[in-house]
């Protein structure tokens, strides 16, 4: 028996006519259904809906953007969160992606590229519940749950976000490999890595802290320079002093040098970008 291909459901937030209507029409042919949203509504109703991702406009969700990008985020980790909005700052990408968004494209823009981000996305939704089916991986003193996209330590969440969680389960699922950064990239993020690109560099940084932070006496990321990285549990040798956040800097875009990680906080970061 041919199994049916699962059709993909998608809610946009947006009041721009002009990118809707030409989305929409090139949804269909994609065969995608879909749902358009001129105001943000509570998450229930985005569970009701049983979407697989969701498009929204920040300019859209006004003041309360960033929390309700990040209440989405946090109760709906199935949900492909793709913000499409009008002219930002590298702060206010930064921020979003930090919150949990999947991913952050800029407007003007083409929809057949916003339809194959949507499609990256949901690829890696649909892989992360096939890999759940066999049960949490214990690495040291983590306990990884891909069905709670979660690590715990001693049955405590180390309240990873969404694309930490997902940089994890890939690296802890490589079995002591080294992956290189452009691979990781495109198995975490859904497609090439630009040149110039740190989104691999400050992931790995942010997710080595809350490791160490959680799990002190275990290291976990061990980063190749100008190559990639390695998960591999080993415990803290005697002695060793370097703590979560004064690990060495992560390697450079171009693989040759050290980095420093942009300095962008919630109070810090600029308000949402117009529409």
């Amino acid at each position: 028996m041919t199994t049916q291909p699962e059709t993909n459901r998608l809610a946009v937030i947006d009041t721009d006519s002009g990118f809707i209507t030409v989305l929409v029409k090139r949804l269909e042919v994609a065969g995608w259904q879909h749902r358009v949203l001129s105001t943000p509504v509570p998450p229930e109703e985005l569970v009701a809906m049983k979407l697989n991702a969701v498009v929204l406009d920040m300019a859209v969700l006004g003041t309360d953007g960033w929390d309700y990008l990040e209440r989405i985020c946090g109760m709906l980790p199935e949900l492909g969160v793709v913000v499409c909005t009008g002219q930002s700052t590298v702060a206010q990408r930064v921020r979003g992606l930090r919150l949990g968004a999947d991913d952050w494209v800029s407007k003007p823009c083409h929809p057949e590229e916003v339809i194959a981000r949507l499609e990256a996305v949901v690829r890696r939704r649909r892989r992360s519940r096939m890999q759940s089916d066999v049960g949490p991986l214990i690495a040291g003193e983590l306990e990884i749950r891909a069905d709670q996209f979660q690590a715990f330590v001693g049955g405590r969440s180390l309240e990873l976000t969404r694309r930490e969680f997902e940089l994890l389960h890939l690296l802890a699922g490589a079995k002591g490999s080294v992956l290189e950064r452009e691979d990781i990239y495109q198995r975490v993020w859904g497609y090439s890595m630009a040149h110039g690109d740190r989104s691999v560099d400050v992931f790995v940084r942010k997710l080595r802290q809350k490791l160490e932070r959680g799990s002190t006496s275990w290291r976990y990321i061990h980063t190749h320079f100008g190559i990639g990285d390695r998960f591999d549990p080993e415990t803290a040798v005697e002695g060793d002093e370097t703590m979560a956040g004064e690990t060495a800097a992560p390697v450079g875009a171009d693989g040759a040098g050290t980095v420093a990680e942009e300095p962008v906080t919630r109070a810090t970061a600029e308000s949402p970008a117009a529409g």
